[in-house]
């Protein structure tokens, strides 16, 4: 049973079977009890009147007929008048020639010829009579079963008839989900408009601001998508083209000395168009992203940075520059993925851009702490430090080395991990970043920090 509409519509039924059942049960022995209580009061009350007639002197002759009382039922009813030297004095037609009761007073039941009779005895001591009168209980079982039955039946075609009401509200119930079911069904993929449903019950409303949520960070997605693809369309045309112009000029030339140089170059845009691609992976991996939380660690910061100082190596001795990352004893509760996601491309666009130093250095402040990254290359205007951010933007004194991805990538990977990525002009001149920190995610290194790396603490000779 997988339709929530039949599985809804069971349960409210069986509730309401299971409430009517108990409710009918309930009636069952109420009317019994009343009803008996009913019945012991008309037998006493034609006992009384029977009594009275006797006590009179208008009963005499043993097979006289008494009186019945008015009432339907009452024609049920067998009456007995016995002296008290227990002589039969008169009786009801109908009634049994047995004695119906052997007590003195009050109401008893009694096996008469195999059949039980409810019975209640007045005596008339002054008269020297005693009054019986009873009924069969079976005769009395069946009246009870009439009335119950009159209840109960009315109430059984109710089950029915709720029933029939229930499917319907259950129907008039699922009838917005149908319309949000239809609309969807009729939209076309390119569609991520939010849902208006107008007049939407209050229970639906979550579930719709909900999907119009998920439209809303799909289109977003779509869109970083269609930027992404047009942007590294537009960025892979210029080193393709130039790869393409210096195979052909070493195609071309016999002079050993500009083949060497367009050999040179060729080497020099591939690692450019690598070091793009790897970006543009990076960056579309991060965007994909979605649970930065689920694979947080804590990480130690002198050995992540001493890590991406050791990869970096290569980029800092051909630049001739000096990469300084001073000891901080600190750990980050981070996921290591993005550490290394912020950090490596924090400290590689900084090896881009520096002219002598690179430093690395984790500060306590107020509010937690931050991890610095700046170099003394030429810097950025006051004006272009909030787009740096923006994906595939140089600024205007690019170099034309890197591809403008590389902040872009950090400022992605800082927010997925929880960090705030501030960028401002350094002292030395050139660009300080920062992240900061939270301060329930720093913490002293539990063991003795290890000794600075060969990159880290190599100082490589300037290039003239």
């Amino acid at each position: 049973m997988n339709s929530l509409r039949t599985r809804l519509f069971v349960a409210l039924l069986a509730i309401t079977t299971l409430v009517w059942a108990v409710a009918a049960g309930w009636i069952y022995v109420r009317t019994q009890r009343d009803v008996e209580r009913v019945l012991d009061a008309r037998l006493m009350e034609a006992a009384r009147m029977v009594s009275s007639l006797a006590a009179s002197g208008a009963v005499s002759a043993p097979e006289v007929r008494i009186p019945a009382v008015a009432g339907g039922y009452s024609h049920q009813l067998s009456c007995q008048i016995w002296s008290l030297e227990g002589r039969l004095v008169a009786r009801s037609s109908g009634a049994p020639a047995e004695r119906l009761s052997q007590i003195r007073e009050g109401f008893s039941e009694t096996v008469v010829q195999g059949e039980t009779w409810r019975v209640y005895t007045i005596p008339r001591p002054e008269a020297g009579l005693q009054v019986m009168v009873g009924d069969n209980l079976k005769v009395r079982r069946n009246l009870v079963r009439q009335v119950i039955t009159g209840l109960l039946l009315p109430a059984a075609a109710g089950v029915f008839a709720l029933a029939g009401l229930i499917w319907l509200v259950v129907e008039r119930g699922h009838a917005p989900l149908r319309r949000i079911a239809d609309t969807l069904a009729r939209r076309p993929a390119a569609d991520l408009s939010p849902i208006h449903e107008i007049g939407a019950a209050d229970e639906l409303r979550p579930m719709i601001g909900a999907l119009n949520s998920l439209f809303e960070r799909l289109a977003a997605s779509r869109e970083r998508e269609r930027h992404l693809t047009a942007s590294a369309a537009h960025e892979l045309k210029t080193p393709l083209a130039g790869l393409k112009t210096q195979a052909q000029i070493a195609l071309a030339t016999t002079d050993p000395a500009i083949r060497f140089g367009a050999l040179s170059q060729i080497a020099v845009s591939v690692d450019r168009t690598s070091r793009l691609v790897n970006q543009l992976l990076e960056m579309a991996r991060h965007d994909a992203r979605e649970n930065a939380a689920s694979d947080a660690a804590w990480i130690d910061v002198d050995a992540g940075l001493a890590q991406i100082g050791a990869e970096l190596e290569p980029v800092r001795r051909d630049r001739g520059l000096d990469l300084v990352i001073q000891p901080s004893s600190t750990e980050i509760f981070i996921s290591a993925e993005l550490f290394r996601a912020a950090f490596r491309n924090l400290i590689e666009n900084a090896l881009q851009y520096a002219a002598h130093r690179v430093t690395c250095r984790f500060e306590a402040t107020a509010a937690g702490a931050r991890l610095v990254v700046e170099d003394d290359g030429p810097g950025t205007s006051a004006d272009e430090l909030p787009r740096l951010r923006e994906r595939f933007y140089r600024g205007r004194g690019h170099t034309g080395v890197g591809s403008g991805l590389g902040l872009s990538i950090v400022d992605l990977a800082a927010r997925q991990a929880g960090l705030t990525l501030d960028l401002a002009s350094s002292a030395a001149g050139g660009l300080r970043a920062s992240l900061a920190v939270p301060p329930d995610r720093t913490r002293p290194c539990a063991v003795e920090p290890a000794p600075p790396s060969m990159a880290s603490a190599a100082q490589a000779p300037r290039q003239p």
